[in-house]
């Protein structure tokens, strides 16, 4: 019976060895630009939406189309075309302007989030300044070697007429 449970637990040990062994992770030699990579996606991204430039922002979709947009108080869009159709509709109004500021990043082999702050703001919304302070977490997915931003959940965390820099 002895020899029966170290046999077990040696197959196990074996079993978990071999699915670890068969991740692909990223070479050390290669981790900062790998990591890098994840940033600069992360930062044309959001230089696109600060531009309102679409083509830029479709360019950090991924291929299959795969994409989520949570906002507060809306139905979840489930694609990258119905994330880039928000956009367009949003781009139409010149007024706003979009800070972003990076906060922190958790970069793994093929999945990495970023959260984000940003500050949206209108010069004028109903006679006085507007603005709009939110968090947001971006999940970028790693494939065939490029990133994607394949989810952004946004939440507000102040509005109001006067943003004071925390």
């Amino acid at each position: 019976m002895k020899n029966v449970k170290i046999a077990i637990g040696l197959i196990i040990v074996l079993t978990y060895l071999s699915f670890v062994a068969c991740q692909p992770e990223v070479p050390k030699l290669d981790r900062e630009q790998h990591d890098q990579a994840f940033v600069d996606l992360m930062e044309k991204h959001l230089r696109a939406v600060s531009e309102k430039d679409l083509e830029t922002l479709a360019s950090t979709m991924h291929p299959t189309g795969k994409m989520q947009l949570i906002l507060p108080s809306q139905e979840i869009n489930v694609s990258a075309d119905s994330f880039l159709s928000f956009h367009e509709n949003w781009f139409k109004d010149a007024v706003w302007t979009f800070d972003t500021e990076i906060l922190n990043t958790e970069i793994g082999d093929q999945l990495g989030m970023a959260v984000v702050e940003s500050v949206y703001r209108e010069p004028e919304r109903n006679g006085k300044p507007y603005f709009n302070r939110m968090i947001i977490s971006y999940l970028l997915e790693k494939t065939d070697g490029k990133w994607y931003v394949i989810k952004d959940h946004a939440s507000s965390t102040e509005k109001g007429e006067i943003y004071k820099k925390k």
